[in-house]
């Protein structure tokens, strides 16, 4: 599999751990603020992403889910309320839900801090019989080929060891015909945005993201990371490589996050 300068950017610099040791231990120490570094670093704003990439998938109305890198559970949760919510005809009343009661989400992960806030949330706003979370490598998932209908990445596909062998990976367990959803940071075309959008990581984002989570390396990764991820039409090159068709992206907010889409072909 061909590595990317990205797969090779760290949390910790001086551990002897590979990147994906290192993502669940970095992930495991900020677990219990996650969600709230979050809000307060984009201002509530990553909520509208996620939602525009799940609607992305409501023409398809998937039915079995999976989210990989589902971390909180905040993508597994906004899908299951984004696709339910039923949709009207012209003259008025409810058709149909998009995805219906019957829709199962299953989220992994590599980190079992996450997903222990994660599972909390879902007890809590009872959708244990919609959403499964469980540990899982997104280079080597526990599922079967074909299994899932729909799959969600959503800040995650940065963290993976491999970026390749996970896309592969993904694919593999996608059934014919089904759709993978991505949403993940970059950095906006605009060169005086960009500019403003570098300054804002460095002077605002890092420094910040450091004392609310109380982690000093986790969000100087985040920005080293978001710099070296290959984005735009070289991210859809990498789709095509792994076996996706009907590539596309759509760019979000000037550009400082963009959706990723791909298909499995029909057999």
């Amino acid at each position: 599999m061909t590595e990317y300068p990205h797969d090779t950017i760290v949390p910790f610099s001086d551990s002897d751990k590979g990147k994906k040791e290192q993502v669940a231990d970095m992930f495991n120490k900020i677990a219990f603020r996650y969600d709230l570094v979050n809000s307060a670093l984009s201002g509530g704003i990553d909520r509208y992403w996620r939602r525009k990439a799940i609607r992305q998938l409501a023409r398809a109305t998937p039915h079995n889910i999976l989210d990989v890198a589902t971390g909180t559970a905040e993508m597994a949760i906004l899908t299951v309320r984004t696709l339910s919510q039923p949709s009207k005809a012209s003259g008025g009343g409810v058709l149909h839900t998009r995805t219906g009661p019957w829709a199962q989400i299953t989220g992994v992960d590599i980190s079992e801090g996450m997903l222990e806030i994660g599972r909390q949330k879902v007890a809590r706003l009872n959708l244990d019989k919609q959403i499964t979370l469980q540990t899982g490598d997104s280079e080597a998932l526990p599922f079967p080929d074909n299994q899932f209908d729909a799959i969600t990445v959503a800040f995650g596909v940065r963290n993976f060891g491999n970026l390749e062998k996970g896309l592969t990976e993904m694919l593999r367990v996608l059934r014919p015909g089904g759709r993978l959803v991505v949403l993940e940071f970059s950095r906006p075309a605009s060169p005086a945005f960009r500019l403003l959008y570098e300054g804002y990581m460095r002077l605002i984002a890092s420094p910040l993201g450091r004392i609310l989570s109380r982690n000093r390396c986790a969000y100087q990764y985040l920005r080293e990371s978001v710099q070296a991820f290959p984005e735009g039409q070289q991210f859809l090159d990498i789709l095509v490589r792994a076996g996706y068709v009907e590539t596309r992206m759509k760019p979000l907010t000037f550009g400082i996050c963009t959706i990723y889409e791909g298909a499995k072909i029909l057999l």
